[in-house]
């Protein structure tokens, strides 16, 4: 009952982890840089993103413009796209192997085939939690190591914005829930490699009835 409890909340934090590792992909604020200028009224905040960059008015008015040209980006923004979508990918794959793996459901079959799906399901989560962890880490010191430059003027450097915090925390729910769906299996066949069944061992009749004859043969 503990284990399905947490394999359960495994679950659940797979399931935020798979919803912000989405909304982090999609979202255009990897980096921002608020130009207030001399008037607050013509404060502007640039937003750039995976897909898109983005600018804000504070006049309300808001436009984007998706960045169509893949060879003209640069390395960092090329490897956080790939890695990002195999991570979305790898999570959905998690989200629906480990459904059937749970033991708080009544799919996958016998216990050994549950086990083995909730494994694979981990193992998911966890390649998942590593492809998002990459790119956030490479944009997140490619955002500080621009924004320290001193050759950079101000008004071209930026900040992490809150995708990247997004992508950080979304990460750590899917490495969580992946070690924790396959520390429970291997609990389970550690515990039966330590303690194998008991094997009884009963005498054949064939056994019993020679001794018989042979008691007869000396009466």
């Amino acid at each position: 009952m503990a284990s399905a409890s947490l394999q359960f909340f495994a679950f659940i934090l797979a399931l935020f982890g798979v919803f912000g590792d989405i909304a982090a992909t999609l979202l255009p604020n990897w980096k921002v840089n608020a130009d207030v200028g001399s008037n607050i009224i013509t404060a502007i905040t640039q937003m750039q993103g995976l897909w898109m960059d983005c600018t804000w008015y504070s006049t309300g008015m808001f436009s984007c413009t998706l960045k169509y040209s893949i060879l003209s980006l640069p390395v960092y923004i090329q490897v956080a796209r790939t890695t990002m979508v195999l991570s979305c990918i790898l999570s959905a794959f998690g989200i629906c192997i480990t459904t059937v793996g749970m033991k708080c459901t009544r799919l996958g079959g016998d216990t050994d085939s549950k086990n083995n799906a909730c494994f694979a399901g981990g193992i998911c989560f966890i390649l998942a939690g590593i492809f998002g962890l990459v790119p956030t880490c490479w944009y997140t010191r490619e955002i500080i190591s621009n924004f320290l430059d001193q050759t950079v003027p101000e008004s071209s450097k930026h900040e992490p914005g809150g995708a990247v915090y997004t992508g950080f925390i979304s990460a750590g729910f899917l490495l969580i829930a992946g070690v924790i769906f396959c520390s429970s299996c291997f609990k389970r066949q550690q515990g039966a490699w330590i303690y194998p069944p008991k094997q009884h061992h009963f005498p054949s009749t064939e056994q019993e009835s020679n001794a018989g004859y042979s008691l007869k043969d000396y009466v």
